[in-house]
């Protein structure tokens, strides 16, 4: 099957959260998770739908540091002043809080802006747009690229042209933290993933998968859902290939 479009797909993981995913991401689907949470269970009845959350993580050495700024942004009726929304936000979202259609914001469904992104949306779309298939395998393997201990970050890119099935280009960049050297990282992703279009559909079931469930508060690091992109299954197979088992 060759490629329903063209483009360049990114995945990325990395170590510092247990979804294997960028802290404020995490943290910003927690608390919009939570903003819906305390809407629909009467805690806060006088919300209403589409709240928004931001998370600002101070680094240093590529490892977060401290939280630097929180901002949620909640619809609510005209009657609730704005000190009470504040404290009450404040009381039963963030301190309680744990850490779609074509076109929606794309880093909100991807990374949170702490990775590239190739510029395709997913939802809306069938599996053989690359813009979803490929993504989604691009953070399979980056994931289990990172739960391999292969690298503590990790981001794969994949770029695909109309009707060809084998990838244009396979690259990736490890920031520094590979624990092996980077050709066995790519010559062990080889060895063990199908990047053509028709295999990933084929391996992750995307024929099978309701999408629903992942149009809100992201598609990756879903812990709370069991998504065949988010399964680390393929970490013996790629320390065997690259020579650590």
């Amino acid at each position: 099957m060759g490629a329903g479009d063209q483009g360049i797909m990114t995945g990325f993981a990395s170590d510092e959260t247990p979804e294997l995913m960028p802290l404020p991401i995490t943290l910003a689907h927690g608390l919009t998770r939570r903003l819906a949470e305390v809407r629909k269970n009467g805690t806060l009845p006088y919300l209403r739908p589409d709240g928004k959350s931001q998370v600002t993580v101070e680094y240093a050495h590529g490892q977060p540091l401290r939280v630097d700024t929180i901002l949620v942004l909640a619809h609510h009726d005209e009657s609730i002043d704005a000190l009470q929304l504040e404290r009450d936000l404040r009381i039963h979202v963030v301190d309680a809080a744990d850490s779609g259609l074509t076109g929606r914001k794309l880093q909100v469904d991807t990374y949170g802006g702490f990775a590239r992104h190739g510029g395709g949306a997913f939802s809306g779309k069938d599996a053989t747009k690359v813009d979803r298939s490929g993504a989604y395998a691009a953070r399979w393997v980056a994931k289990n690229v990172v739960a391999a201990g292969l690298a503590k970050r990790f981001e794969l890119q994949v770029s695909y042209a109309v009707a060809m099935a084998r990838p244009l280009s396979v690259s990736f960049e490890t920031f520094g933290t590979h624990e092996v050297a980077p050709e066995r990282i790519r010559q062990a992703i080889l060895d063990v993933f199908d990047l053509r279009p028709g295999a990933i559909i084929e391996k992750l079931g995307l024929r099978k998968i309701r999408y629903r469930p992942v149009a809100a508060y992201g598609h990756f690091g879903r812990s709370d859902l069991d998504l065949p992109w988010e399964r680390t299954n393929q970490v013996s197979a790629l320390r065997a290939a690259a020579g650590l088992a």
